[in-house]
């Protein structure tokens, strides 16, 4: 990873990215999607997590992030590494996947050229943390993660789309206990 990509400021604010191997599509399905958001539940419970801004798109996550405990690439780290097993488990228990076998075999794949891992590799290695130096870059950064489900054409309005911080910021409840950023 670039050194230009590193969480150095533990009081900022970053933007981060993590997204699937080959960018697969695995969050098409709740199933998934509901893993992701348990573990980040967790990690604002249990790890300090501070949560501003997310989406989940079909094949990777954006957030807006801070943590005044525990350091956030050593939270991410856990965040990953717990939904990788989780998932992939949850693709291995689920008979009704009509694409286990080949995204199994992708992630298999993926992780023999892995040194760091045994079996399978899931997430794309780094998080590409972009450190929010001021309000210009924190209001791209919100505008970019709620607008990546309008990109997409999944929804016409960015509140309309449920896997997204968007909702809260347009004063609906969303999944998350977000920090609003004022």
């Amino acid at each position: 990873m670039s050194s230009s990509y590193k969480f150095r400021n533990q009081e900022k604010l970053y933007f981060a990215t993590f997204t699937t191997i080959r960018w697969v599509d695995v969050f098409t399905r709740t199933i998934y999607k509901e893993i992701l958001l348990d573990s980040f539940r967790y990690c604002m419970k249990h790890k300090g997590l501070e949560v501003y801004a997310w989406v989940i798109m079909s094949n990777h996550v954006h957030l807006i992030m801070g943590s005044q405990s525990k350091p956030m690439a050593d939270i991410l780290r856990d965040f990953k590494t717990h939904t990788a097993k989780t998932i992939i488990k949850a693709i291995e228990d689920n008979s009704q996947e009509s694409r286990k076998d080949w995204m199994l075999w992708m992630f298999s794949k993926e992780g023999k050229f892995n040194p760091n891992n045994t079996h399978h590799q899931f997430w794309q290695q780094g998080n590409h943390p972009i450190e929010l130096a001021d309000n210009v870059m924190i209001d791209q950064k919100l505008d970019y993660i709620h607008n990546n489900p309008v990109s997409a054409g999944w929804v016409d309005m960015p509140e309309h789309y449920l896997y997204s911080s968007a909702r809260d910021y347009a004063g609906i409840k969303g999944l998350l206990d977000i920090q609003l950023i004022m």
